[in-house]
């Protein structure tokens, strides 16, 4: 084990915004025994506080499902893959001629960006977000991720509905348990193939790579790393794609799969 890559959100962090001290801890000691650690999300750059302030962590997180690297430390972009709006344009056509009244957003390197629905009767997750009509030129900022949200029925229902017309154009997946939201990215572009690339300019093997996710949008990553855990929490998909599982996320199941694999290179 060189290299730890985790999933954030259902993996080791609570609905409730809570990283547990158990968790905290493993990770501190995994970094101690000079294991690399990175991080490896669908969440925006914006996003990461969680895992600075109780982690610690001042390296690297792959952002939006792979399309984003970013320095938590400098609070700076190292890599991107992006999207162009031709694509954008497209997709809004095809998902809104198969789904009952989808609503888009997207994620930019410079800002968010939501058409007016887009929350429903949610309230947005920060009021800075003003609903607005989303034009070409968000393009210009680097769109790094498409979202799509239904108000009724489910994401696996969704993706199934549209991914067969959407696959040759761009990667499309989901990673939230209550919601019909999918989330589209660059072509080709997963966490896998990010967290391959960090791995391999660290001359890290993918057999030393132990990996954790809970979600459709985890698969290629657990799939790839030479031990890829999925949470037994998750979601059944992401549980069946992974040739390990870790205990639930409620029983810090991150926590107990490091302490085992640390207490294994001891003995070692």
């Amino acid at each position: 084990m060189r290299l730890i890559a985790s999933d954030i959100d259902g993996t080791i962090l609570g609905h409730d915004g809570k990283i547990s001290d158990r968790t905290v801890e493993a990770f501190a000691a995994a970094a101690e025994a000079g294991i690399d650690i990175v991080f490896v999300t669908g969440r925006p750059p914006r996003w990461l506080d969680p895992i600075r302030d109780r982690l610690g962590h001042t390296g690297t997180v792959i952002c939006s499902n792979g399309a984003v690297s970013y320095d938590l430390g400098t609070e700076r972009v190292t890599g991107a893959h992006v999207l162009d709006w031709a694509t954008v344009d497209r997709v809004r056509t095809i998902v809104s001629e198969l789904a009952p009244n989808p609503y888009f957003a997207l994620e930019s390197l410079t800002g968010f960006h939501v058409e007016k629905g887009f929350h429903g009767t949610r309230a947005a997750a920060s009021g800075e977000f003003v609903p607005g009509p989303l034009t070409p030129d968000m393009a210009d900022g680097g769109i790094v991720k498409m979202l799509a949200v239904l108000h009724e029925g489910s994401a696996d229902d969704f993706l199934d509905l549209v991914s067969p017309r959407l696959s040759p154009l761009l990667a499309v997946t989901h990673s939230a348990p209550d919601l019909a939201l999918l989330e589209m990215g660059p072509l080709g572009v997963n966490k896998a193939v990010t967290l391959a690339e960090y791995a391999a300019a660290r001359g890290i093997e993918a057999t030393d790579v132990v990996a954790f996710g809970d979600m459709p949008n985890d698969i290629e990553m657990l799939g790839w790393a030479g031990a890829g855990y999925a949470m037994a929490s998750g979601h059944p998909q992401a549980i069946a794609a992974a040739a390990l599982a870790a205990p639930r996320f409620e029983d810090d199941g991150v926590a107990r799969v490091i302490e085992s694999r640390l207490a294994a290179l001891r003995l070692a």
